[in-house]
């Protein structure tokens, strides 16, 4: 049996998400072939700094990486649409039909199975993410035979939204939690007041970045006592014009400015690996976003939470909040709005600790003492073993 672990993207936010199932199943089953396919040097990169050295040798490895000069041509048209992605798959699609099964992290790879007309690969979800948007639940993703979830919260949505059975679903927990086991929070400021995180999505719709994201470091630049680690989605800087894909509109992104680095008290990060590594959810005192299924990561460690409501028009003290993730700390209209809160940031965070306690328990099962990634391997080996116990193909 061969198994594929696809890493497609253009950055590699996705990679830690599975990673860990990968390696398990090479250390734990070794009559199983597992295999490593990568779309660019840089993810390979990204993928080996979560290896150990008899990780990394168990493993074998496909280069699905285009020549320099397509990706030069390609780049352009990348912008708006996910051209490279798509070509990489098609120009290495003979080599990776061979295979008993993928498993990826994002819904592009199942444009394959319909090219093949469902006579190849078995096709694995692995969300890069818990969150509660649409595109969580894409109709597109029903085409995946086999779903490894994070919690029941996830099972519910794809049941819920008729994505897949909960036959086809199986709870594994949270993969990117196992590499937080025995790790300290890393110190980013030379002083003891509190950090803010902001992690504004990139969907020019829903982020906040685009109207509110720089008052919000204007406001933290004249309030020097307070900490701020501006940290967005890997995305939102990875070009300037966004067009949502769920809504179909464009805007260009706000950019930076350059008074901002001289600020003591703000870290500006828009690329780096930290982005997705988890050292800034795990650092910071509290958390500012919208959209962005990064909150899970940040309730790894329960603290206050605030929100920004930009594209909903909801009052947030009379409805339901468009989201589970808002459940769970203040949801505002505006960065204005914002600031009268943030002194009180501590007595938020006892307020709602028992209600992000109870989410992520929903989101993230933690029932099982083994690690996620365990868990995920023991899936794939069982399903190779006898895949009509799971509900058969989709």
């Amino acid at each position: 049996m061969k198994v594929c672990f696809l890493y497609n993207h253009d950055a590699g936010h996705q990679v830690a998400h599975s990673i860990g199932i990968a390696s398990a199943l090479a250390q734990h089953h070794r009559d199983i072939r597992t295999v490593v396919a990568y779309g660019s040097p840089e993810i390979r990169a990204e993928i080996v700094k979560h290896l150990t050295p008899e990780q990394n040798a168990l493993l074998e490895w496909l280069d699905l990486s285009l020549p320099r000069w397509v990706n030069a041509v390609l780049h352009p048209i990348n912008r708006l649409l996910p051209a490279r992605r798509l070509l990489r798959l098609y120009a290495g699609s003979r080599k990776l039909r061979q295979f008993d099964m993928i498993v990826s992290t994002e819904r592009t790879c199942l444009s394959l199975k319909r090219h093949w007309r469902g006579d190849g690969p078995v096709f694995v979800f692995v969300p890069h993410g818990a969150g509660d948007r649409n595109v969580s639940y894409h109709p597109a993703m029903r085409d995946f035979d086999l779903m490894l979830l994070s919690g029941q919260k996830v099972v519910d949505q794809m049941v819920a939204h008729d994505i897949a059975p909960a036959s086809r679903c199986r709870i594994i927990g949270y993969p990117k939690f196992d590499i937080l086991k025995g790790r300290k929070p890393d110190k980013f400021f030379d002083n003891d007041r509190a950090v803010f995180l902001y992690n504004p999505h990139f969907d020019p719709v829903l982020s906040s970045w685009y109207d509110h994201g720089p008052a919000i470091l204007d406001w933290f630049a004249a309030h020097p006592e307070y900490n701020l680690i501006f940290a967005p989605h890997v995305m939102l800087f990875f070009k300037s014009l966004h067009i949502s894909p769920e809504y179909k509109q464009g805007r260009r992104r706000p950019d930076l400015k350059p008074e901002w680095n001289d600020c003591a008290n703000i870290i500006i990060d828009t690329g780096s690996e930290r982005l997705f590594d988890m050292s800034y959810t795990l650092a910071a005192d509290a958390y500012i976003g919208d959209v962005s299924s990064q909150i899970y990561e940040f309730l790894y460690r329960p603290r206050a939470a605030f929100f920004i409501d930009v594209h909903t028009g909801r009052d947030p003290s009379a409805d339901e909040p468009a989201y589970e993730m808002w459940q769970i700390g203040p949801v505002v209209p505006s960065a204005q709005d914002l600031f009268d809160l943030v002194p009180h940031w501590e007595k938020f965070a006892a307020e709602y600790r028992d209600k992000q306690q109870r989410l992520l328990a929903y989101t993230a099962d933690a029932n099982d003492p083994r690690p996620a990634s365990l868990r995920g391997a023991e899936v794939i080996a069982d399903y190779l073993a006898g895949p009509s116990a799971y509900g058969g193909r989709g």
